[in-house]
């Protein structure tokens, strides 16, 4: 049985998009909390970690971002961008009356954060940052370039769980290949003839592809002041990481001297927040907050 209720809800261009909602355990009402996945990823990235804050006694929300898993595919490849994004999770927001909440961005999950932070702060009460921030390592963005919406269909689920290993082993040197076996499950879906077909819109990887994805930027960088500075936020890092390497964190650390960081060892771009250290720093994190 599945620990979560499915939610449909549309987009304000009227898209139809997919959320998990995970209800709190038993206890005193407290904020909700919004887990953003990454470029390729869907919601399922979470079904480990959103049973562990629901059972702290907060509601979950976990949806798929437009053009992943069982949200709708965008005839307009323009609208892969953070922006949109960040719309999206705004009109989830108001569709079940959530005024705030405590954000969980994993890579492109917390680009959207950040985005949502300029346009509507206030449904922001604190948020954790997963591998991310306003300046990226140009190493890390290439590298996922060049796998980003390139993989044709798979005949079988050894192949899917070869190519996650392929292209996530330099992250995650340990896992075993039932992770990866795990992880081709959350990845991958059987298409029309029965083919394994990775479950997103190939046309969402556009914006890297074609360079339109900088390093950092102006605007970037005063989100994430502006996020900082106004709301408790803690940094997630893999201490293997080719996209926030130590030089960016330190950044991110000087630029916003309150920020809260945890460092994963042995794991690279981005951790899967299951891993005791991230776990640990999540909970005391949210412990602090309503």
């Amino acid at each position: 049985m599945s620990n979560f209720t499915p939610i449909s809800f549309q987009s304000t261009d009227g898209l139809a998009l997919y959320a998990r909602d995970y209800p709190a355990a038993a206890g005193p009402a407290r904020l909700p909390v919004i887990c953003l996945h990454g470029l390729t990823r869907n919601s399922a990235d979470f079904d480990e970690l959103a049973p562990e804050i629901a059972a702290l006694g907060r509601r979950v929300l976990v949806p798929d971002v437009r053009g992943r898993g069982n949200s709708a595919r965008d005839p307009n490849p323009n609208n892969y961008n953070p922006a949109v994004y960040a719309g999206d999770v705004a009109k989830l927001m108001h569709d079940l009356g959530i005024a705030r909440a405590v954000f969980v961005g994993t890579s492109m999950g917390g680009l959207i954060t950040m985005t949502l932070a300029v346009r509507n702060l206030d449904l922001i009460a604190g948020a954790v940052l997963n591998d991310v921030g306003p300046v990226l390592s140009i190493k890390g963005l290439s590298r996922i370039a060049g796998y980003a919406g390139r993989c044709n269909t798979l005949s079988n689920w050894e192949d899917a769980a070869g190519y996650i290993k392929d292209i996530n082993a330099c992250a995650f040197p340990a896992n075993s290949d039932e992770e990866w076996g795990k992880w081709a499950q959350r990845a991958f879906a059987p298409d029309d003839s029965g083919k394994l077909a990775l479950r997103y819109d190939p046309s969402i990887a556009l914006p890297m592809q074609t360079g339109k994805l900088k390093p950092t930027s102006l605007a970037a960088r005063l989100a994430f002041k502006r996020l900082a500075h106004k709301r408790p936020v803690l940094l997630v890092r893999g201490a293997l990481s080719d996209l926030v390497e130590p030089e960016q964190a330190a950044w991110m650390r000087r630029a916003a001297p309150t920020l809260q960081y945890t460092e994963v060892p042995n794991v690279g771009h981005a951790p899967m927040l299951t891993e005791p250290e991230a776990l640990d720093a999540i909970r005391e994190f949210l412990a602090r907050l309503p």
